[in-house]
């Protein structure tokens, strides 16, 4: 898995939050692994990716295309208390196109603070 610095990115009334993903990991690695299926997956039918700035440019597609083809799905996706998508969304669209119907996930029981409160993605260390 590429385990380069990611964040979890998500609206609020106190700002943009932003949870490393990094830390998302390693707090659910010993979770039990479930089987969740694509249907539940809110961000399939949703701007994930590109609902921060502007809209996507061809690039910016393209790039996530080679991140969906490239990605292992060995690997659990982490979904908050909610059940939505903290990491893990590149998976999800390859195991979407590969026809699959369910996903290997582990799910957080508390959403615990995240680790930028108030600061724009250009802001955060990468």
């Amino acid at each position: 898995m590429d385990l380069h610095q990611q964040y979890h990115f998500r609206k609020s009334e106190r700002g943009l939050l932003a949870w490393y993903v990094l830390k998302l990991i390693e707090l659910t690695r010993d979770f039990e692994v479930v089987q969740v299926p694509l249907a539940e997956i809110e961000e399939l039918n949703e701007t994930y990716w590109f609902s921060l700035g502007a809209p996507p440019v061809t690039k910016d597609i393209a790039q996530h295309a080679k991140q969906i083809y490239e990605v292992d799905t060995s690997y659990p996706i982490v979904l908050c208390p909610e059940g939505r998508v903290m990491d893990g969304m590149h998976r999800v669209c390859k195991i979407f196109l590969e026809s699959g119907k369910t996903i290997s996930a582990v799910k957080l029981a508390d959403l615990h603070e995240p680790d930028y409160i108030g600061k724009e993605p250009h802001e955060l260390p990468f």
